[in-house]
């Protein structure tokens, strides 16, 4: 039951709340005028009425021609707009044939940039720049290895000195210091036959029984292409025979100083043909002074007439052909007993270097292990 006072409160407010919504939709009517043609169609006030809205549409429907007409120049732009949109779809296409030929002859261009380089550093890609001389020497794949300074004499760098090893075709050295020092006719003809043939090691020649070269050419092809058969005939047709040849090969090595150094045939296919770092290094100073071992040993290939055919012998150091090695003399050699060997007197850093790398193992270690030692041979002179 509510308080009476409240009920008071309500009787007062209702006349109140009344007025204002009445005042509150006598305003809404007000801002919204009266149609004249509504209470009577025919009154001048209806009439004045319709005429105005006549002349408000008539003023609208000419500024909508007008409006048309200016709509019409956009779609002139917008003609324009499309024929540019064409001009710029083909500089686009024209843009992107450019820029994909530019492409595919950069392509072209860094495949040919490659392939120089490639070819520039086949043997700095075997032996793949180490972080020092120390770890240069780590990767080292021969057993032995000895670098001596001609000049002073000065060991630079020595892996296993004093082993006294096979040398394989390394003793084709010594054999062309016989021939060259024993003053025989270079132009002699000289044949091969069966006694040459391999029957040791079974390896192959091109030098078949009945082929007739000069002496020069025989010593040529042991020296460069390590042909056995050439190394064979050559001690063969020594005064006295093969046995006084090796005699002479021992002979000489006592009187070069090599000690530790013994041959029983001259090709190295055996491998009681052995010596030491140390005394290679005197075979190479003793080879350096013959200008013909000199030449033979560093010719990149050698062509002779065999049978009525021309054929090409190679070096088979890749040394020779690269054009920042000064090679005085070198020689290569294997058998597996010896495993890959290589000889030579270098020039490094303008000095004279005896390189001695023995029992490399795989084909073409030893040409790695020739680029280590040289990167490590010029980090120490540059020291001295």
């Amino acid at each position: 039951m509510a308080f009476p006072w409240i009920r008071a409160v309500a009787s007062a407010i209702a006349p109140l709340a009344l007025a204002v919504a009445t005042l509150h939709s006598a305003s809404a009517l007000a801002a919204k005028p009266a149609d004249p043609c509504k209470t009577n169609a025919k009154s001048a006030e209806c009439k004045a009425a319709k005429k105005k809205a006549a002349g408000a549409k008539a003023g609208s429907q000419a500024g909508a021609s007008k409006n048309g007409s200016a709509a019409k120049k956009p779609a002139s732009k917008t003609a324009t707009g499309k024929t540019g949109g064409k001009t710029a779809g083909k500089t686009s296409k024209q843009a992107q044939k450019t820029s994909a030929a530019k492409s595919a002859s950069g392509k072209k261009t860094s495949s040919k940039t490659r392939a120089r380089a490639a070819a520039a550093t086949t043997s700095a890609a075997l032996a793949p720049a180490a972080a020092s001389p120390a770890a240069e020497a780590r990767a080292l794949r021969s057993s032995t290895a000895y670098v001596q300074d001609l000049e002073t004499s000065t060991v630079l760098f020595a892996k296993n000195e004093n082993v006294v090893r096979p040398i394989a075709s390394i003793s084709k050295l010594m054999t062309a210091l016989v021939v060259v020092d024993a003053n025989q006719p270079m132009n002699e003809i000289i044949e091969i036959t069966d006694e040459d043939v391999d029957t040791l090691k079974h390896t192959t020649s091109r030098l078949r029984v009945g082929t007739r070269l000069s002496r020069g050419d025989m010593l040529h092809l042991a020296l460069m292409s390590s042909e056995n058969r050439a190394a064979h005939a050559l001690g063969r047709n020594y005064p006295g025979g093969l046995p006084a040849f090796v005699e002479a090969m021992n002979a000489k090595a006592r009187s070069l100083g090599m000690l530790n150094t013994h041959f029983i045939e001259p090709t190295g296919l055996s491998s009681e043909n052995v010596s030491s770092p140390h005394d290679l290094a005197r075979l190479l100073r003793a080879a350096a002074q013959r200008p013909l071992i000199h030449r033979y040993s560093t010719d990149t290939e050698y062509e002779v007439e065999i049978n009525k055919r021309t054929q090409t012998f190679r070096n088979t150091n890749l040394l020779v052909r690269k054009p920042d090695w000064d090679i005085k003399v070198s020689k290569t050699g294997f058998i597996n007993e010896a495993g890959e060997c290589l000889v030579m007197l270098a020039r490094i850093n303008g000095r004279d270097m005896a390189i001695v790398l023995l029992d490399s193992q795989g084909k073409l270690s030893r040409i790695g292990d020739a680029v280590r030692i040289r990167r490590i041979v010029q980090s120490d002179v540059a020291m001295l």
